[in-house]
């Protein structure tokens, strides 16, 4: 009977924890904002490959999104709204009302309505250095 409870709180706390974070690989981090915003926090690394990397894995692996669906950024670096930490991107599976218009492609930081699909995302993954 102890291990039937032991076994169950685990399955719970597991589904739970899936539902609303993830901790990604390549130093980055996940957290569920609502159904279809979440952000991205670095704990290493910094670099924009990186955030995209974990946005793509997040909206795939967490929120169920096909490999079509585009992620957009919802707000630039600011600070994180699930943690205290200082820097977080946040992502929507929604496209901004907010913004004028849709990004170009080009990614030099992350500007609202910037987009790409999860498939193009996922691509950024791969040009992440793994260090030992």
């Amino acid at each position: 009977m102890k291990n039937l409870v032991l076994f169950t709180c685990a399955a719970v706390l597991s589904f739970s924890a899936n539902a609303s974070f993830a901790v990604g690989a390549f130093g980055f981090d996940a957290n569920a904002i609502s159904d279809t915003e979440f952000e991205v926090i670095p704990r290493t690394r910094k670099d924009i490959d990186g955030y995209w990397c974990e946005a793509s894995d997040f909206a795939r692996r967490i929120l169920g999104a096909s490999w079509q669906q585009q992620i957009y950024v919802l707000r630039g670096y600011g600070p994180s709204v699930t943690t205290n930490r200082r820097t977080a991107v946040q992502f929507s599976l929604t496209k901004p009302t907010n913004t004028a218009q849709e990004g170009s492609g080009v990614f030099s930081g992350f500007r609202p309505g910037d987009s790409m699909s999860v498939q193009r995302a996922n691509t950024r993954c791969t040009r992440i250095r793994i260090n030992s």
